[in-house]
């Protein structure tokens, strides 16, 4: 279906747990000329509600451009993307990073294909980057069109995976517990994508080669990885993939989403999906660190979470950024950073488990106990 500004609507039907019951995805996308493709998804973790209201205004934006003629590339647009989670309530509170029944993380295990790909593709190659570009492409979205039965979760996750096969770059918006904005990126995206980090102003961005768990956006980025690992051809990273982080659970507001839309129609400008208004500024690249010199927080005890501490402050290892207020007992438990840079993460609920992850402080420097493919908590 297609509306008057050219935007074309389709619904994907997923699975259904019981007769009666209807889930599905309704993808946008905007086609405006040869430039590169960008998809952007929202809210896979689907109590993070700040890139919900971002996706409703930058379908507006998009509309706009596409009626004005200003599009140079294709804008694929989910503007919900995980419907299973909307749904979920227990007891009146929303719980949409975890499937209850399985406890499945809904931005963890998304589909590996890189075997079959590497099978069918590495025949095909030649000296030729761009054409070996193209025939990775066309292989995995080939493969892609079998859509196996299965369960809601794993169909979800099958069906994200497909609508972004093809995309240059792809933006999933999450977000965080209180948070400044930050980035997660492949470490061989940088600094290409420090263009998004400056529009977006981004504090801090996260560089991983794998970070562990099978998220989305590196499984967006594991195809090219894995053939031109199995190949002597030469093979480019197709596909940018990121985790934007949109500050914090509550900042839900109308114009923090309306300064990241204009962010990324800025982004967009600068990499020709847009037509732009102005020569793009020149600008110094922003703040980036290695996944594994970023120190989690954890509670030392149960108890009530106290912050010392603001996010966005310079700390240095020692330094106590809260406390742990236990019940009954007169001592309060220092909350102790164990490296020094910047504290971008707090945890919001203020009841918390020994043990719980509580917040984040960047470093400079890689930690001994975190080990590339284990960095996520959950």
């Amino acid at each position: 279906m297609a509306d008057a500004a050219g935007k074309h609507i389709d619904t994907i039907a997923l699975p259904a747990l019981a007769p009666g019951m209807r889930w599905q995805l309704e993808p946008r996308r905007w086609r405006g000329g040869d430039g590169p493709h960008v998809h952007i998804q929202a809210a896979v973790h689907a109590d993070e509600i700040p890139p919900l209201l971002l996706a409703h205004v930058l379908e507006q934006r998009f509309d706009a451009l596409a009626a004005a003629g200003r599009l140079r590339g294709t804008i694929s647009l989910l503007p919900f993307a995980n419907p299973l989670g909307l749904a979920q309530f227990v007891g009146g509170n929303h719980h949409g990073r975890f499937e209850l029944d399985s406890g499945d993380n809904f931005n963890r295990g998304y589909p590996d294909l890189s075997a079959a790909l590497i099978e069918r593709v590495l025949p095909r190659l030649g000296d030729d980057p761009a054409r070996n570009l193209a025939q990775v492409r066309n292989v995995l979205t080939a493969l892609l069109q079998y859509r196996p039965p299965g369960e809601p979760l794993a169909r979800l996750k099958w069906e994200l995976f497909r609508l972004a096969a093809d995309a240059d770059i792809v933006l999933d918006l999450h977000c965080d517990y209180e948070a400044l904005p930050h980035l997660y990126a492949h470490a061989r995206q940088w600094p290409a994508v420090a263009d998004l980090a400056h529009e977006l102003g981004m504090a801090i961005t996260l560089l991983a080669d794998d970070s562990g768990g099978a998220a989305f956006d590196e499984s967006c980025i594991r195809p090219f990885e894995a053939v031109a690992a199995a190949t002597e051809h030469p093979v480019p990273l197709g596909c940018e993939a990121v985790t934007v982080e949109l500050r914090g659970e509550r900042d839900v507001d109308r114009s923090l989403a309306a300064q990241d839309a204009d962010g990324i129609v800025r982004f967009l400008q600068r990499r020709g999906v847009v037509e732009a208004d102005n020569a793009a500024e020149d600008f110094d690249v922003p703040r980036a660190t290695r996944l594994e010199a970023v120190d989690i927080l954890q509670a030392p005890a149960s108890g009530v979470l106290v912050w010392d501490r603001a996010l966005g402050e310079e700390v240095r290892a020692g330094d106590a950024l809260g406390h742990i207020v236990v019940p009954g007992q007169a001592d309060e438990l220092p909350i102790l950073a164990r490296t020094s840079g910047l504290f971008f993460v707090r945890r919001g609920h203020r009841w918390v488990r020994r043990g719980h992850h509580i917040g984040k402080v960047g470093g400079l420097d890689a930690l001994p106990w975190r080990q590339s493919g284990a960095l996520m908590y959950d």
